[in-house]
């Protein structure tokens, strides 16, 4: 028997999640990953790399309580929010049995992370806005037991309905959780869900240190919800998920300078993405520019392949999201400076249509 035989099959048949930096590429302009275009600089202060670091650091906890507004036993941080998608599946789903749902075009790590531990995935397609199809996700909810909505959705940029979110809750309410992913909540902080926990105890919100607060490098992502539901959690993570330097540097990142430093970087982003949008209106290859509430746009180009592919040649790196349904000839493109705008508008403005 080869090794190959001797894994899974659910994992021999698995396509692994296409990450930005799996794609590869030769560029200097990435654009491709939602990542804050700067580096932060952080000096680590915990020098205490012989011990094993606490599960759920206190000062990560509290200070990130306090910033979302709920109990320090509300929350849980891991390896990035990726971990916390994991940990929803593998705590309340039972392979073979149970399904989780979700509703594309939207984020790949929900299907990946349920085919990884066995779990069936169900799919509804978004309406044409990109907002909820609610009838049909009720006519799929027997045996699901979590929803994933990803909102601001990745990678069409658009906040949910908040009603629609509400009548989802009550649809699922006693049978299913529902996790609303706010990856993207600090470039609209208005949206967020976390204030609905108190009422709704099958809600779950994600979050991340990886966008606004520029931290993509430093994996750490949060989980809130009720204390019910962090508990469950904490029987499923693993004992030690954030080293050392990552909550020494997470803990001072959400302190109070870090958290002004951080909406100082959304304020910049707000204002390139305007910028970006109103010059992408005027390129004759682009025949939509799609309203965002993200750090990144989604746009649709004519012969949306070629114009990639000659932007990659050129070391401008945006991402393809052609094979998503609804997304024929859309690329999307992250917020950066106003140098590499200029550089991806530049080479658009080049191409022949």
């Amino acid at each position: 028997m080869s090794i190959e035989e001797l894994a899974r099959k659910n994992v021999r048949d698995l396509t692994p999640y296409q990450s930005a930096r799996r794609l590869g590429g030769k560029g200097d302009v990435w654009l491709n990953a939602n990542e804050f275009p700067t580096a932060v600089s952080f000096d680590l202060s915990q020098q205490t790399l012989n011990r094993y670091p606490e599960c759920q650091p206190k000062a990560v906890i509290e200070n990130y309580a306090q910033y979302a507004g709920l109990k320090p036993e509300q929350v849980l941080v891991s390896r990035g929010a990726d971990e916390g998608i994991e940990l929803l599946i593998r705590a309340f789903c039972e392979p073979g049995k149970d399904a989780i749902l979700f509703c594309p075009p939207t984020y790949g790590m929900y299907s990946v992370s349920a085919e990884t531990f066995g779990v069936e995935y169900r799919t509804v397609p978004a309406l044409q806005n990109w907002q909820l199809d609610l009838q049909a996700i009720a006519d799929k909810l027997d045996g699901v037991k979590v929803v994933y909505v990803c909102s601001p959705n990745n990678p069409t940029g658009q906040i949910i309905n908040p009603q629609d979110f509400r009548v989802l809750l009550e649809m699922t309410r006693g049978k299913a959780l529902v996790v609303a992913d706010e990856a993207y909540i600090e470039f609209c902080p208005q949206a967020t869900l976390t204030g609905w926990i108190a009422e709704y105890p099958n809600l779950v919100v994600l979050r991340t240190l990886s966008k606004a607060f520029a931290l993509a490098g430093l994996r750490c992502g949060f989980t809130l919800a009720s204390e019910d539901v962090i508990a469950l959690l904490m029987k499923v993570i693993a004992p030690y998920p954030l080293s050392t330097p990552v909550a020494d540097i997470a803990a001072q990142a959400l302190s109070p300078l870090g958290i002004n430093a951080m909406r100082d970087r959304v304020a910049q982003i707000l204002e390139e993405r305007q910028y970006l949008i109103t010059q992408l209106r005027d390129i004759a290859c682009v025949e939509q520019v799609f309203d965002s509430e993200t750090n990144y746009i989604l746009v649709r180009l004519t012969a949306s392949s070629a114009v990639f592919k000659s932007l990659w040649d050129q070391g401008i790196i945006l991402r393809d999201q052609n094979k998503q349904p609804s997304l024929s000839g859309c690329l999307r493109i992250t917020i950066g400076t106003r140098d590499e705008s200029q550089r991806v508008i530049d080479a658009l403005r080049a191409e022949k249509v």
